[in-house]
């Protein structure tokens, strides 16, 4: 502290008319800024060593910039701070201010390597490829996990910052004694995000839903957009957004048409006439299914399942790799097949019989003389 002072009374007369605490801005002031030239020198430096090395360096320090520059304002001030004519209330208040910037620096770096190696570790796996069960596998899990470490890390963080002072830490050791109601009014309270952020946990261990899993919730069909620490964003097929809770997920039965596999196995209902030959029928639903790009060559099969009053029900099912590529193959083979029909046996679809019979053929009344 007397440092300081005497160097300035050495540059001359001048000088000592400035106060203590604007000598100390002035110190930190220029502390500050050789931090930040300092910092922007080693990093060029560090950013050109690391542009050969393996990509999880090259993005964590790319992505470290913000944290290692705020690192470096801390220590700039804390070495100001030492020599600054600081009075005891400012010693203290940059005391507190590095105490905080210490826990918020390691929070953020927490955040940024976590997020790093995630983006780093999915980039092996491929979402828009045709088998990509074990792709949506590792996503979901990935993805879930990052997003509940990161809100721990948020919540450590901001706890750590606050007990650094001493009236929330005395508040926060008074409020875990009293407990009893209060603890309960809090659980209470905290019930629905507890609930959820338990059930991410689960759905990230046994994976009930993935990323862009084929999803029925509430007779609504769709894909796993996001999933995020509280809720699912469903694309539904005709572009909207379903929110669903995760705790749903747990709770409620839901249809996956993706669980195990993507493929899918899609029926196509028809009702004609009993004179259709069904031996024709089969042999041309199999030369369109075979002649489609959109069939896995798993599945295909004609069946008559059934009869009606006036018609029979035939039944046809086909595999196709994905959900969409089912739905678009049931299209064809349905218009397709119709076409066939009406082309070949156009009295073949369903009708309606009347008979219509000529009034004069009946026998006339018998009338009686009065």
């Amino acid at each position: 502290m007397d440092s300081v002072t005497e160097f300035l009374s050495s540059l001359g007369p001048q000088f000592d008319w400035l106060p203590d605490w604007a000598t100390s801005l002035v110190v930190m002031s220029a502390a500050t800024l050789l931090a930040w030239w300092l910092h922007s020198v080693v990093f060029a430096a560090l950013e050109r060593w690391v542009a050969g090395q393996n990509l999880f360096r090259r993005s964590l320090t790319s992505r470290m910039r913000g944290p290692s520059l705020l690192a470096a304002f801390m220590l700039a001030i804390a070495l100001a701070a030492s020599i600054a004519p600081l009075t005891g209330g400012a010693a203290a208040a940059v005391q507190q201010f590095m105490i905080v910037g210490i826990v918020i620096v390691i929070g953020w770096f927490s955040i940024t390597a976590l997020h790093v190696w995630t983006v780093v570790y999915l980039r092996r796996f491929k979402l828009d490829s045709e088998d990509n069960l074990l792709a949506r596998k590792h996503v979901t899990q990935s993805r879930i996990l990052e997003r509940i470490a990161r809100t721990l890390i948020v919540i450590l963080t901001f706890a750590a910052a606050l007990m650094t002072f001493d009236s929330f830490r005395q508040y926060g050791v008074g409020l875990l004694a009293s407990a009893g109601a209060v603890s309960l009014v809090l659980g209470l309270a905290l019930q629905p995000m507890l609930k959820n952020l338990i059930a991410g946990i689960q759905l990230a261990i046994t994976q009930p839903i993935r990323i862009e899993d084929a999803l029925v919730v509430d007779n609504e069909s769709g894909h796993v957009e996001e999933i995020t620490s509280t809720y699912v964003v469903i694309r539904l097929w005709d572009w909207r957004r379903m929110i669903v809770p995760l705790s749903y997920f747990i709770e409620q039965p839901f249809q996956n048409w993706t669980r195990e596999s993507s493929a899918l196995i899609g029926a196509v209902f028809l009702y004609v006439d009993f004179t259709v030959p069904v031996a024709e029928l089969r042999e041309k639903f199999e030369e369109i299914v075979r002649a489609s790009r959109l069939w896995d060559g798993r599945v295909v099969t004609l069946q008559l399942t059934d009869f009606k009053e006036s018609t029979m029900e035939i039944r046809m099912l086909v595999s196709a790799g994905t959900a969409p590529r089912t739905f678009d193959l049931r299209c064809e083979v349905r218009e397709k097949m119709i076409a066939f029909i009406r082309q070949r046996y156009p009295d073949a679809l369903p009708h309606t019989r009347t008979d219509i019979r000529d009034e004069r053929s009946k026998p006339a009344a018998k009338t009686t003389a009065h």
